[in-house]
């Protein structure tokens, strides 16, 4: 098995070549170490490599390893929520990557003590297996928002398909990228929506060359 401070060094490599390409500055991107497969000890190493964001789309996953790590890092959660289940991750997270309806933006809303970083998960493939708004809904979605005080919408996130197909990949990050700027144009006090969540393992060289502030790195920086 890889070392991760190895495969971390790679993956900052990856970053900064891919901002040279992209006339970005490699500061502008948060890695994600998602350690949704690996043990505590396997991500202990990731903090220990340097990592400071963690990601986790479990809740089980996520308690289990909050309660060893604490805050040692930022948590993210990054995984299909629900709204039952909000009440036990909410004063543990410091954002979730995805909001897609109303009822969970409630339940966030009701339990939070303070606002709470969140991404609105689009759904930009329109694949069936994945979650999240139609980039067509998305605008009036987040315009639903406003009267929950505890809910700062800070961006947008996206899956991509799993696919060597470049083109299709840098189409769907274009797409949440201009998604984005639709959003920034209305002035929402509370939906700055500076950030993308886009880019894994598999795609995420390219998810920075077209704009993602935030990726989610699994298995190429800790295994599976």
């Amino acid at each position: 098995m890889m070392d991760v401070a190895d495969n971390l060094t790679h993956i900052r490599q990856t970053i900064e070549q891919a901002c040279k390409n992209s006339h970005r500055n490699p500061d502008e991107i948060t890695i994600i170490g998602v350690t949704k497969y690996v043990t505590i000890e396997r991500t202990e190493e990731a903090i220990n490599a340097g990592i400071k964001n963690l990601g986790e789309n479990r809740m089980e996953g996520l308690l289990e390893k909050h309660d060893y790590i604490q805050d040692r890092a930022s948590w993210h959660f990054i995984g299909t929520l629900q709204s039952r289940k909000v009440k036990d991750v909410i004063g543990k997270v410091d954002a979730i990557h995805s909001l897609d309806r109303l009822s969970l933006a409630k339940e966030i809303n009701k339990r939070a003590a303070r606002p709470i970083d969140c991404f609105i998960q689009v759904n930009v493939s329109g694949e069936e297996s994945k979650h999240g708004l139609s980039p067509e809904d998305t605008l009036s979605f987040i315009k639903q928002l406003e009267r929950f005080k505890n809910v700062r919408i800070v961006g947008l996130m996206t899956m991509a398909p799993h696919t060597d197909d470049e083109d299709r990949l840098r189409a769907i990050f274009r797409r949440l990228v201009s998604l984005r700027e639709t959003i920034k144009a209305e002035h929402l006090a509370y939906a700055p929506c500076d950030n993308l969540s886009m880019g894994m393992s598999n795609d995420y060289r390219i998810a920075v060359e077209e704009g993602a502030t935030h990726i989610r790195i699994g298995s190429d920086l800790v295994g599976s």
